[in-house]
């Protein structure tokens, strides 16, 4: 399977086009972040930000991102790639902020670079635009409450995966 079969499944699931538009910022970014890291699989990274938004297809709620998993295991990806997709809401969900949502109880936090570098190449997108970590900040801190700890950790995702290293 290659990228172009991923971009093709988002269209056979019907993906909305600013989805797929979406994707591709999200893959470009999370492929110029990789670059900070020699060891990170940029292959997965491209597919896993092709692919994390899938479950839009069926849902705009915080459920896509389960409803993505669902999708690509009937199509039979492998399991680094659903990962990706499963865990790229935010900063994470923890198993404890699981159980106030509808989807499966379980942690959702990114644990690999992979992991980790699509979600936050995410997070620095509003739609298919581009935007900095503080526009990003303050959207949360408007949706989610001034001290949230996402905010927190948004930020400090930023520093590990884009600032320090560029110093």
């Amino acid at each position: 399977m290659s990228s172009q079969n991923d971009i093709q499944l988002l269209k056979e699931v019907n993906c909305p086009d600013w989805v797929i538009k979406h994707s591709k910022l999200v893959c470009k970014i999370a492929l110029d972040i990789s670059k900070n890291f020699p060891e990170a699989d940029k292959e997965l990274i491209k597919r896993g930000a092709l692919l994390h938004d899938i479950g839009r297809s069926q849902s705009n709620e915080i459920d896509h991102a389960y409803l993505g998993t669902l999708i690509l295991k009937k199509h039979k990806y492998p399991n680094n790639i659903i990962s990706i997709v499963e865990k790229h809401i935010g900063t994470g969900i923890s198993l404890e902020e699981s159980k106030n949502l509808k989807i499966p109880t379980k942690d959702y936090t990114p644990k690999t670079i992979e992991e980790r570098i699509v979600s936050h190449a995410d997070n620095l997108t509003n739609g298919y635009e581009k935007v900095t970590i503080d526009f990003t900040a303050n959207k949360w801190r408007v949706r989610l409450g001034e001290n949230h700890p996402s905010i927190k950790k948004l930020y400090k995702n930023h520093r590990e995966l884009v600032t320090e290293v560029n110093k």
